[in-house]
């Protein structure tokens, strides 16, 4: 079988150490960027390798770009044929974090590249653990593989195309999958300037996930985004830095929702031109 979208860590168990899969630990926090790393060396689960979210999933940030701009796919590519991704492998990512956040972004990077054999762990290392399946602390022997680039250039939005989507107010919708109070501009912990782009639509990501930090099952995804989710309606989503962006597109595909695009700039580098509208709730 494979899998697109989640994975549960009794099904990941049952082929754990088979050939042809690659198993990536992507934990990481924004507040100690090392700790993930950390937390990998002393306990992962067998056989995966790591995925740093600074150093192997965004690329160098600009003075136009966002926090996390999107790597550059020939260096991309390079470190999945370094991790042994190849045509056949089936890719499982898995994270610590609420919402699946770097794991969701690592599988939006491979599809973006063509490779759609991936999957998120559903519930991530804590799922793992709480089934007291077995982890280890020796790093994996990596089989080299040919990672092959098929981009899909149609899966993104630039800041250019997101001010004229706005602009035309057709079936498009844009989804800031921030929380609240900063979608509102009442507490921005992260970024210089507080608020929204005038006309986006607030659907926090941690929503999508149930109280054991598993996705809902997608009937209820597809019902939280409502008439967003009708024939018709093109999403785009967006976040602090396009990271979290990435958790609620894989939600929506695991809807059944097809097609939702990455702003990939999202808030981050939308300010970074003053002269690009906000808009706060007063």
């Amino acid at each position: 079988m494979v899998y697109t979208t989640l994975i549960t860590a009794e099904q990941l168990a049952a082929h754990a150490g088979t050939s042809g899969w690659v198993i990536v630990d992507c934990r990481f926090s924004l507040a100690a960027p090392e700790a993930g790393e950390a937390e990998y060396h002393a306990a992962h689960i067998p056989g995966a390798v790591y995925a740093h979210l600074e150093r192997d999933l965004a690329g160098p940030v600009t003075a136009t770009s966002g926090r996390h701009p999107l790597p550059d796919p020939a260096r991309l590519a390079e470190r999945f044929s370094a991790w042994g991704i190849g045509p056949q492998t089936l890719v499982v990512a898995y994270d610590a974090a609420s919402g699946a956040m770097a794991a969701a972004r690592l599988w939006w990077l491979l599809r973006w590249l063509g490779h759609t054999a991936v999957a998120v762990l559903d519930g991530g290392w804590q799922a793992w653990q709480q089934q007291g399946l077995p982890v280890d602390d020796r790093l994996p022997v990596s089989g080299k593989s040919e990672f092959q680039v098929r981009q899909h250039a149609d899966m993104l939005i630039d800041t250019a195309g997101v001010r004229a989507m706005l602009a035309r107010q057709s079936g498009q919708r844009l989804l800031d999958v921030r929380n609240p109070e900063r979608f509102q501009g009442i507490n921005e912990t992260i970024d210089p300037v507080a608020g929204h782009i005038p006309g986006a639509i607030n659907l926090p990501f941690a929503g999508n996930l149930a109280a054991d930090g598993r996705f809902l099952a997608p009937e209820h995804l597809r019902a939280r985004l409502g008439k967003l989710a009708e024939e018709g309606s093109e999403l785009v989503c967006m976040c602090g830095s396009g990271v979290t962006a990435c958790h609620a597109l894989l939600a929506s595909e695991h809807a059944g929702v097809r097609g939702a695009k990455l702003y990939a700039g999202s808030w981050s580098e939308w300010i970074r031109d003053p002269a690009r509208p906000v808009q706060t709730v007063s």
